[in-house]
């Protein structure tokens, strides 16, 4: 089965995942490099107030290999915030089944139990994953069911990113730019359109045929109406092991 994009980079209230693809090589398009380039004008462009903050992030992940094309995945997260900033640790369970609809396409679903800061959330994805060459891509559109919400939230997430080998290619370098679109919100009068903006820079080591284990940045910003942006940066570390 192909290489698809799991999560090397988890999700948060604003939305990462590291995309990790068996293609290698060089190659791309100009629709894709647009893309990219747009995205990361978006991320520059946030230049307004700020509220800082540091947090590390683990995401460790096993799949499953059903046949050559469909496989499952279970896929969890942690997310440990500071006591003295009043925040609360996340932690999330998802259940992946991919299917490799032709070279470098990916159709996937998952279900997700969330504890975010203290409150519960249940989640569905429906994502799309494509490569190219270095270029990397996916498109998720996700249901949330918040807790005490009076209604599911509807968001689309974008993401462009680039993944290349190093030296003897057990090494590799990962980048990535994601945008949150919230389409629909979990009461009216909640803030819809760009409400968050994910980017990502880390290596990749490729332990065994089976283990790969990640390290790197992330840069989660939430982007917030009429108050200071709230953005968090954090160290991952990342296992991705498959059978």
């Amino acid at each position: 089965m192909e290489g698809r994009s799991p999560a090397f980079l988890p999700d948060a209230g604003a939305g990462p995942v590291l995309i990790r693809a068996s293609g290698r090589g060089g190659g791309g398009g100009v629709v894709p490099r647009l893309c990219a380039a747009l995205l990361l004008a978006l991320v520059a462009d946030r230049a307004v107030a700020e509220e800082n903050y540091a947090e590390f992030w683990s995401n460790p992940s096993a799949e499953l290999q059903l046949d050559d094309r469909t496989g499952v995945e279970l896929e969890t997260a942690q997310r440990f915030r500071s006591r003295t900033d009043g925040g609360r640790d996340t932690v999330y369970l998802r259940l992946w089944l991919h299917r490799d609809l032709a070279k470098g396409l990916t159709l996937s679903g998952a279900v997700e139990q969330r504890w975010n800061e203290g409150q519960e959330e249940q989640r569905l994805h429906q994502q799309l994953s494509y490569r190219r060459g270095v270029w990397r891509g996916r498109t998720r559109l996700e249901q949330r069911f918040v807790e005490d919400d009076a209604r599911a939230a509807v968001r689309l997430r974008q993401r462009f990113g680039i993944e290349a080998p190093l030296g003897d290619r057990l090494w590799s370098a990962q980048a990535n730019a994601e945008g949150f679109f919230t389409l629909r919100t979990g009461a009216p009068g909640r803030q819809t359109g760009l409400t968050g903006l994910r980017t990502y820079a880390g290596l990749a080591y490729e332990v065994s045929d089976r283990v790969t284990l990640g390290l790197g940045y992330v840069r989660a910003q939430d982007i917030r109406s009429g108050r200071p942006d709230r953005v968090i940066h954090a160290p991952l570390l990342s296992l991705e092991a498959s059978f």
